[in-house]
């Protein structure tokens, strides 16, 4: 199985939540992994506005550990038929496409997902 870490849950592990912790087994198991490259976009925003001190090694951990998609056409046109469809933001619309592309669940705790297909949601 191909899983999506969503920058929600790679913001939750950097801030080691309880919540963060839950997708730990994923990073250590043999699945495939990837991220969008609009993730490492999303991730290090939140770490530079939150003052974190060791960014580049979180964004180096996250490159290290997932393949990182870019941005095609291809995906661009989906996500933007997502955003319309789905009524989704296009950044979520971009890794929900990212996802679609691969075959991947998304694992996130973002409510925004909640009610899509092949979404591993983390909550309580």
């Amino acid at each position: 199985m191909t899983v999506l870490i969503d920058s929600w849950a790679w913001i939750e592990y950097f801030k080691g939540t309880q919540y963060g912790r839950k997708i730990i087994p994923y990073l250590d198991s043999e699945e495939e992994i990837i991220i969008s490259s609009i993730n490492i976009a999303e991730v290090y925003h939140f770490l530079l506005k939150n003052n974190i001190k060791q960014i580049t090694a979180h964004i180096e951990f996250m490159t290290s550990t997932a393949f990182t998609v870019q941005l095609t056409t291809e995906i661009a046109c989906n996500a933007a038929k997502n955003k319309f469809e789905k009524k989704l933001g296009m950044a979520d619309a971009i890794v929900l496409s990212t996802a679609q592309y691969h075959n991947a669940k998304i694992i996130t705790g973002d409510n925004d997902f909640k009610k899509l297909e092949k979404v591993i949601f983390i909550e309580d």
